[in-house]
Order: C-alpha cells, then sequence, then structure tokens
C-alpha cells in the first residue's frame, strides 16, 4: 500500500508495442514533418461541404470554438445518420474499441495477451444479448439505429487506417492486417452491456462480504459492511432529515437467512476460492467507465422554482465516472428543422459516441439527469456440477452449452465452451486454478465429492427495451412522457431526475430489479436449491418515485432512494448518503436565508469540497500529544474549514493520515482483496470506531500499537515522515493537489508500458481539488495512492427558464484524435471548476458557431 501504482494491472496485457520499432516510430511522429502529417490526417473537415451518399437532403453541422456540433436535419433519418457520420468523425477509434471489448474480441486488434478478457466477456454474452435486444426493437427504433449505423459506414467508407485515428497507425506495427469492419445496430445497443456492468452495483461488495466471512464473525462483517444510515442522511423520496450528531453506530444489515441457513454458510465458505478467483477475472477486465464499486455514482438535484431567482426550475447533475481519455461523454445537439410527429427532436446534451441520441440534458420542454440507483441486480450462486450437468432439487439438469471462437492476431484461433445453468452462465469456467480449488472442496467441507462452480444471475443478461427507452425520453414533452420513456429504461437502473418549462419537477427509479424467494443478496448462495433465485422484479409502478415534493428540492447522489420501510429490497448496499447530506445543507441553507437559487449557486455547489470524516476525525488529530516535528503538521488542522481544495496544507496533511491509519488499523487484519479502499464505507466504520477507544480494531501487534490514542499519533507521525518525503519539510507549503493528481488515460493505449506511446495520448497530470466520497467526487484508492480514480465526468446546470443560459463542461473535449486543439480543451475549465455557455435555441447556437459543415446527399 506504500506504492503510488495503477490501481488494478487490467491493460497490463495491452503491452502491443513494447519493441524498439514502438519507441522508434513515436520519435518520428514528435521529431519529424512527416509525423505532424500522420497525426493531423485524421482530423475530420468541419467546415464547408461534403458529399454523403445516404442522406435524404442538406444537413447542417454547426461547431462553437469548443468543437461541439449541433446537427440540423430534415428528417429523423438524416439527422441520426449526420450523428452517425460526426461521431466517427471526432471518436472512431473509441467507437471501435468500445465494440471489440462488448463483444469480446479484443484479442482480434491485440493478440493473444487479451484472451482471458475475451473470454469472460464471451461467457457473460453481451454481444449475444444485444443483437437479441435489436430483434425486439420496434420498426420505428430500429431504423433510428440503422440509419446511425449507415452514417458511421460512410464515414468509414471515405477514410481507412490513419486516416481514421493515429491509433491504428500505432497498431499497424503489431498487427497490420487489421480493417474496422461495418458498423452494426448491435454495434451500438452493446454499450449498453458494457454501461450496465461498470454499473452492476454490488456484486464486488458481495464478493468482498464472501471474503470477509472467512476470517472475520459475522458482527465484524457487518461493521465493515454498516447499513444506511437513515437518521442520520437523507433519502431521494424522504428528503432530509433533522441535524445528526457526527457518531453514528452500524446498523447491522438485517439477512433473511432462508430456507437453509447451514446449507448457505457452507455455499459461502465453498465459494470463497472461487470468489477470489473470481475477483482476479473482474479486476483484468477493461472498466470503459471506471473502477466498479459504491464510488461509481453521481450527484443530482432539482430545485423548483419557488426556490430560485428565475421562477423555473433548475437542474444539475455529474456523473462520477473512471478519468478516461477521452471523455466518456460526447456533447452535441440535434434539432429537427420544423419539430413534427415525423421528426420529433429537438434536444442536446451528452451521447455516447458509438449510441444514438442523447443520454443526460434537455429538449425545448424538460431537462433531467442520471445518477446510478445502484440495485442488487447481480446474484453469485455456488453449483454442484457433473459432467452431466448442474444439481437443482435432487435432479440433475443438462447444461445450456454454447461454443465461442476467439480470432487471435498472430496466433491460432481460440475455442471456448461456454457452459449456462437456468439462472446465467458459470463464469468460473475461465480461471484455471478453479479446478484446483474445486477438487480440494469436497473433504475441506463436508459436501459429497463432485466438482463445484460459480454461476452469475444478472438483469442485463435478459434482453430488454432499454435501446428504445432513449429516444422516449428524447421526445418527451411532460412529466406522463417522461415516465413512459422511463419504464423502458431497464438496464441498468437509474435515478432519473427532472423538471420542466411548466414548472413541475420529478424523481423517477426506473429499471428490472429482482425479488427474491430468500436473503438478501449480500452473499453468494446455494445454486442447488430451488427455494433460492428470483420471483420476478419489482412492477414499475411499485419503484420508487415523487413529483413536486412541497420542499420544492429532490437531491440524487447514490444515497437510499427510500426509508427501510419500503416493502421491495431493492440494495442492502446503498452509498452512505454523505455526499447527499452535504449538498441538502448547502441547498436548505441557501433556502432558509431567503436565498433565492442561481444557475451559478448550483454550479458552486457541485464544486463543495467538504470531507465528512475529516470533520469527526480531525479535530481528535489536532489535539494528540505528537512526538517530535510531527507537531509542525498537526498544527494545520486547528483553524482548517475541512475543506479537500487544490491548495490546502491541511487537506493534504490529514489525507495522508487518513491514508495511514487505513493500513495500520485494517490491513494486519483482512484477507487479500479486501483492503480498505478509502470512501463512504470507510467513513462510517472509522467514525463509528471513534466513539469505542478501547476497541481492538484499534489494535496492530505487528506494529505495537494499542488504543486509540496510539493508532492515531502513529498514523499522524507516519503522514509526517510521508509529507516530509513528498512534499518538503515545511507544511506550511503542502498543497493537496500536489499528491491528488489527474492523469487522463486513453483507455486502449494508456498503460501500454511504453512511456512515448502513453505521452501521445495522454494528459496531464493536473493538481485537482476533492476526493472520494465529497461531493466534488474526484476520487482516489487508499490502497494505492492519491492518484484520481473517478471523476465527475461532466457537469451541466440546466435553467428551464431560459435554456441558453444553461452551463455544461466535459472533462475532456470533443474530439478523440491525440493533439487535436480539441482533444482536452474543456479540461482546464472542469480543473478550475469553471464551465462553459451552453447555447441551444437556433438564434444561440447561430451565434456561437465558428464552423459550419454541409452534409448533402450525392449518388455515390
Amino acid at each position: 500500500m506504500g506504492t503510488d501504482a495503477p490501481r488494478t494491472t487490467r491493460h497490463r496485457g495491452i503491452r502491443v508495442l513494447i519493441g524498439i520499432l514502438a519507441t522508434l516510430l513515436v520519435l518520428v511522429i514528435v521529431a519529424a514533418g512527416v509525423g505532424v502529417w500522420t497525426v493531423q490526417r485524421s482530423f475530420p473537415t468541419t467546415s464547408g461541404r461534403l458529399d454523403v451518399p445516404g442522406l435524404d437532403a442538406t444537413v447542417t453541422v454547426a461547431r462553437d470554438d469548443a468543437g461541439i456540433p449541433q446537427i440540423t436535419a430534415d428528417s429523423a433519418h438524416d439527422l441520426f445518420y449526420a450523428q452517425g457520420f460526426v461521431h466517427s468523425q471526432d471518436r472512431f477509434w473509441e467507437m471501435d474499441f468500445r465494440r471489440h471489448v462488448t463483444a469480446g474480441r479484443l484479442a482480434e486488434m491485440f493478440g493473444p495477451s487479451q484472451v482471458a478478457t475475451d473470454s469472460f466477456v464471451r461467457t457473460l454474452g453481451w454481444r449475444t444479448v444485444a443483437e437479441a435486444e435489436v430483434a425486439m426493437l420496434d420498426t420505428e427504433t430500429l431504423a433510428y439505429y440503422q440509419a446511425y449505423a449507415d452514417g458511421v459506414n460512410a464515414y468509414l467508407a471515405s477514410r481507412s487506417g490513419a486516416e481514421l485515428s493515429l491509433e491504428y497507425a500505432v497498431l499497424g506495427l503489431q498487427n497490420a492486417q487489421y480493417r474496422p469492419e461495418p458498423w452494426t445496430p448491435a454495434d451500438s445497443v452493446a454499450w449498453l452491456k458494457a454501461m450496465a456492468w461498470d454499473l452492476r452495483s454490488n456484486l464486488d461488495e458481495e464478493i468482498d462480504r464472501a471474503l470477509l466471512s472467512t476470517a472475520l464473525p459475522p458482527e465484524d462483517v457487518a461493521l465493515l459492511h454498516p447499513a444506511y444510515p437513515y437518521s442520520a442522511h437523507p433519502t431521494i423520496v424522504g428528503g432530509p432529515v433533522p441535524a445528526a450528531p457526527a457518531g453514528q453506530n452500524v446498523e447491522p444489515i438485517a439477512t433473511d437467512a432462508g430456507p437453509d441457513a447451514a446449507d448457505a454458510a457452507l455455499a459461502d465458505r465453498a465459494s470463497v476460492d472461487a470468489l477470489s478467483s473470481l475477483q482476479a477475472s473482474l479486476d483484468a477486465l477493461p472498466e470503459l467507465l471506471g473502477p466498479a464499486g459504491n464510488e461509481i455514482g453521481s450527484n443530482s438535484w432539482v430545485a423548483a422554482g419557488a426556490l430560485t431567482d428565475t421562477g423555473a426550475p433548475i437542474l444539475a447533475n455529474d456523473p462520477h465516472l473512471g478519468a478516461v481519455m477521452p471523455s466518456v461523454w460526447y456533447q452535441m445537439g440535434l434539432r429537427c428543422s420544423e419539430v413534427s410527429e415525423a421528426c420529433p427532436f429537438d434536444v442536446a446534451g451528452y451521447s455516447f459516441s458509438g449510441l444514438p441520441g442523447i443520454v443526460i440534458g434537455h429538449n425545448a420542454s424538460i431537462a433531467w439527469g442520471l445518477t446510478n440507483l445502484g440495485p442488487d441486480v447481480a446474484d453469485l450462486y455456488l453449483e454442484r456440477v457433473s459432467a452431466d450437468g448442474y444439481e437443482l432439487d435432487g435432479a440433475v439438469h443438462p447444461f445450456g452449452e454454447r461454443t465461442e471462437t476467439i480470432r487471435v492476431a498472430g496466433a491460432d484461433p481460440v475455442e471456448l465452451i461456454v457452459r449456462s445453468t437456468g439462472r446465467g452462465p458459470i463464469v468460473t469456467d475461465i480461471t484455471e486454478n478453479f479446478t484446483e480449488i474445486a477438487g480440494e472442496y469436497p473433504e475441506a467441507s463436508g459436501q459429497p465429492d463432485g466438482d463445484y462452480a460459480l454461476s452469475l444471475q444478472w438483469t442485463a443478461l435478459t434482453p430488454g427495451h432499454t435501446p428504445s427507452a432513449i429516444f422516449a425520453i428524447n421526445k418527451a414533452a411532460n412529466w406522463d412522457e417522461f415516465r413512459s420513456g422511463a419504464r423502458l429504461f431497464e438496464v441498468p437502473s437509474q435515478n432519473l431526475i427532472y423538471a420542466d418549462t411548466a414548472g413541475n419537477i420529478g424523481y423517477q427509479a426506473p429499471g428490472t430489479v429482482p425479488i427474491r424467494l430468500s436473503g438478501d443478496g449480500t452473499l453468494p448462495v446455494p445454486g442447488w436449491s430451488s427455494a433460492y433465485g428470483w420471483a420476478g422484479s419489482i412492477p414499475f409502478e411499485q419503484l420508487p418515485s415523487v413529483a413536486n415534493p412541497p420542499s420544492g428540492l429532490i437531491v440524487t447522489a447514490n444515497n437510499a432512494a427510500v426509508g427501510p420501510d419500503y416493502p421491495h429490497l431493492i440494495t442492502a448496499d446503498w452509498d452512505l448518503g454523505y455526499r447527499a447530506q452535504q449538498i441538502n445543507a448547502r441547498l436548505a441553507a441557501m433556502v432558509a436565508a431567503g436565498e433565492k437559487l442561481t444557475v451559478d449557486d448550483m454550479a458552486a455547489v457541485q464544486a463543495d469540497n467538504l470531507n465528512a470524516i475529516a470533520v469527526q476525525l480531525a479535530p481528535v488529530l489536532a489535539g494528540l500529544p505528537l512526538s517530535g516535528d510531527a507537531s509542525k503538521a498537526q498544527r494545520l488542522l486547528t483553524d482548517w474549514d475541512y475543506s479537500d481544495d487544490a491548495d490546502s496544507a491541511a487537506s493534504a496533511y490529514f489525507n495522508m493520515t487518513w491514508r495511514q491509519l487505513l493500513t495500520a488499523m485494517f490491513d494486519d487484519k483482512l484477507p487479500a482483496g479486501t483492503e480498505p479502499v478509502g470512501g463512504d464505507r470507510w467513513f462510517s466504520v472509522v467514525g463509528t470506531l471513534l466513539g469505542q477507544p478501547d476497541s481492538p480494531w484499534w489494535t496492530n501487534e505487528k506494529l505495537g500499537i494499542t488504543g486509540m490514542d496510539a493508532m492515531l499519533s502513529y498514523a499522524a507521525e507516519q503522514a509526517w515522515e510521508e509529507g516530509t518525503k513528498k512534499l518538503g519539510s515545511d507544511p506550511t507549503r503542502w498543497e493537496w493537489g500536489d499528491l491528488h493528481t489527474l492523469t487522463l488515460t486513453n483507455a486502449s493505449f494508456g498503460e501500454s508500458g511504453v512511456a512515448p506511446i502513453e505521452w501521445l495520448f495522454n494528459r496531464g497530470p493536473y493538481s485537482v481539488a476533492g476526493g472520494s466520497s465529497v461531493v466534488n467526487a474526484v476520487g482516489w484508492d487508499a490502497t494505492v495512492g492519491y492518484a484520481v480514480d473517478w471523476v465527475p465526468s461532466m457537469r451541466q446546470v440546466i435553467s428551464l427558464a431560459d435554456f441558453d443560459d444553461s452551463t455544461w463542461v466535459n472533462l475532456t473535449g470533443a474530439s478523440g484524435h491525440a493533439f487535436n486543439p480539441h482533444y482536452a480543451d474543456q479540461t482546464p475549465l472542469w480543473q478550475q471548476h469553471k464551465t462553459r455557455p451552453w447555447a441551444f435555441t437556433p438564434d444561440a447556437v447561430s451565434t456561437a458557431s465558428r464552423d459550419i459543415l454541409q452534409l448533402q446527399p450525392s449518388g455515390g
């Protein structure tokens, strides 16, 4: 834990250019004129006219000074056709890489190193499900996806190789035969599976509990996985609660033991080694949205017009995802020249390259934002298996089987046999060491001789209607139409926040949320008993929802959506609500003071850096009798406002102390893979233990530490030593931003291990404020260092009084082309919590336009 190494090894396999040729190529690119030509030849044409076969009429693409496009077309076909074309202009490599991830085809690009990743994705069957969802699309929606695909393919027909993106020149050194295939609607829909996977809620917590249970008694596992503090932090539907004391007792998770608790316990013990192996597989997967777990979240809130300076609602949203280069979001507008039933779109906001429509934003009547609801939608089952199948209720049932052929660049194809039960795929078949583990299990557990495996049941593996939801929401004009669109948004389940020009505000939780026959989804369960499993899903009408609450405020920050009396289990692993509490407190204070909320106020709340664990812990640290020079740094805490500002010396010292404390308190007691990363769960655990100074958790026998004061003093003194090594001997000159840095990392080549390649495609480091479970959620992983792991991936504040008064900013820029002026031009604004005006009306778009491109039909 003492190094600042990368968080996982998930990209080490993509070392496609580790030879001398790679370095020589980069030197040529950056040093010679041919390099400039190679880099710039992929830049898109953004002004003038282009003949594009397949259009029915001329389409206008107007870009502002940040390269953000606004597309205007006469028909829905041409609108989405042009969106596919424009996405490809700026981001085709990103699109191509993503579709290879979601189809389990990375080895076709990068060779044998990616076979394991492909095997896991093929086992889950993302692409198979996507193709099934395309087959379910209604005629109109399918036409939108096909028009988008045709637009992508029109761009592909006009360029190839390095003309598409610099990455293809780099890839060509290893895989000169690679050529992108035509785009299909399934390529777009499969991206929704990747989004669902990265937002899969508590699967990692399920694994963590199972691993902890091998080393700790149940009461300690419950302490380390505290339940939501309903008495202290707000729920979305219920709103804020009265101010609570700083320290909270852990509320143990109520667990239905199920029909056979002993059987479940045996399953839990049996699955531990398999879970460790599965966890390693999960860590190796490319994380297209960011590291999984509770820290992937978002903030969003909306204020009714009675509380704002305009008399109309204001809506804010900032999703927290991975710090990837380019940003996962692509800003744009889509407008029908005449809005009609045949062409009903006049919408702007944030899209995903590769996916038609707008995911988050507003149209001419409504605005919406998303945060992760985080329901428990994935369960693991320990299966008794044999060559004949899997056991269920004493009978053996044959596996479903399919054979997948993984093509491998530079090597022979690999055949993969995917087995599945009635609940889902066997996910441990791809781990070579599970055979040995299973062989040792029967004797150790007392179970019958035989083989054992883990299967996964996950809502995203059942084909659904989410691909249609985006268009339904994009054209919705009121609350009822919005909710109709939300009904289709099945996976991943999100918190949808809403406002409209008529003055209404609302919240809706959509999605497929399973109803369990027994248990609470927090641990793996026996697959050989039908007493475990799912009995349908929560009806949409019973999912959390609220419209126009009396308070005039709705806040969602991955906190509990409902109170403990809600009749269904959504999850036992809500974010614990520190961000939600602070957002509510900031807004409520302004309202109580008689202030009218403004767009600028909302942006200021997004920048809030209050560190909730510092509020509890820093005063205790400040009162310790520290020895030696450590007291010089300790004095920084005396008048600190507990904010993780980039230039704060106190924040730097506190966060070093916090990291040292987590190591000293827990690493000697927890099994591998369960070490504390920081964030909301560990805020609650340590905050609770501050009220138990004699708890054995304050003891570390290896270090000779006994008691809370001794443990805190040790951490504070170690932080002083760390600070002097990293930041110098004068603590008043320390700055949190010198430790807490953001490097924007290219998803494909960004961790190649070849410094010149990484220099080409990565950007940074940037000194940044914020922290884990802070409203300004620029998070970091305490197991590896202070470098940023996840971020507010974009920020928007939408004024329903005048959409042109809205603001937005992206993490990077519009372009996915390295060295394009718009590759990272918004990052300094994002870093400094500044933003951009968001032109929406035709006049405002015209005024903001810097480049106009006409896409005109051709007979080619």
